[in-house]
């Protein structure tokens, strides 16, 4: 019997599939791998998402607002893990009850506020 091309590929994506499962089953940091999006249409909009879910609980009408996601980075959310804006604990709650986060775009005073307290820390 002569494997076909496709049936190659079937196999080699169940196979990185359970591959990924396992992972999943062994080290628990895994579980909290999060994939973060940049909108195309507003600077300053992101959305955050379970690595493994995607999109699947994202509302159609947000992703339409959003744009064509682009990915900027996945990383390993914990609680203690330093965000550019947001705070992870809110951040994972988020994704965990609703199945994403988005961030919005700084107003101008919230953008000073957090310059000032950069600034005060070094």
């Amino acid at each position: 019997m002569v494997k076909t091309g496709k049936h190659k590929k079937h196999t080699k994506e169940t196979h990185q599939s359970s591959t990924l499962t396992e992972a999943l089953e062994e080290n628990p940091c895994m579980k909290n791998l999060c994939s973060i999006y940049k909108s195309p249409k507003e600077e300053g909009m992101y959305l955050y998402v379970d690595k493994q879910e995607g999109f699947e609980r994202v509302p159609e009408a947000l992703l339409k607002k959003f744009g064509e996601p682009e990915l900027v980075m996945t990383i390993v959310l914990t609680e203690d893990k330093k965000l550019a804006v947001a705070d992870p604990v809110k951040v994972r709650a988020a994704i965990e009850d609703q199945g994403f986060y988005l961030q919005m775009p700084l107003r101008p005073e919230q953008y000073m506020q957090q310059l000032r307290e950069r600034n005060t820390k070094l």
